[in-house]
């Protein structure tokens, strides 16, 4: 469906620049825009290549382990009807680990991961588990103590202070999590309400 709207976004303008006689324009804004995507993305290449090895120094000291027990009373607590040791756990944990550091697209895999294994446990595969709920609401809201992509993106467009926005972004993914954790308790009570 998604790529019915854009595929609808691109002929309509350019039906519409047609139209008006700016074809040409759309045409430079189309090569331009290529451009830029293409500078973004090797900036943000070598940034996330950092954080990535570093991510991986992390894991080969330990130090995710460290993190994941760190987590996991919350996790439990957060994912009741998941049994302890199942891989779904683990690949959670990870998850959680990756969307903190502000690796948001080395979390992507393990989410996908963890929602696999999720719907091994699942007894009515039409429809999304509880915990499956809960780990969409966290990964999409998530708690990021370093936002790797936008500083990325703020030292690829020369800003004096790329990481002054780590403050700001810690108070607001904090309260979207609060937020979506409190919705997603709230959804679970109602839930096993109606089931009664």
């Amino acid at each position: 469906m998604l790529n019915v709207i854009w595929l609808a976004l691109i002929v309509i303008s350019i039906v519409v620049a047609a139209v008006n006689g700016r074809l040409d324009a759309v045409n430079q804004a189309a090569f331009e825009g290529a451009k830029t995507g293409v500078t973004v993305a090797f900036g943000l290449v070598s940034v996330l290549a950092f954080w990535m090895g570093l991510m991986r120094i992390a894991e080969k000291a330990g130090l995710l382990d460290v993190l994941a027990r760190l987590l996991a009373p919350l996790i439990n607590r957060l994912f009741p009807d998941v049994p302890n040791g199942h891989p779904a756990m683990a690949y959670i944990l990870s998850n959680m680990s990756a969307n903190l550091l502000g690796l948001g697209n080395a979390a992507t895999p393990m989410g996908l991961k963890a929602m696999e294994e999720l719907q091994k446990l699942n007894p009515d595969k039409q429809h999304a588990t509880p915990a499956m709920c809960t780990l969409l609401a966290i990964n999409t809201a998530s708690i990021t103590l370093i936002p790797t992509t936008m500083i990325a993106i703020r030292m690829q467009y020369g800003s004096a202070h790329p990481v002054e926005i780590v403050g700001t972004t810690l108070l607001a993914s904090f309260g979207a999590t609060a937020v979506a954790l409190l919705l997603d308790r709230w959804y679970r009570y109602r839930h096993t309400r109606r089931l009664k």
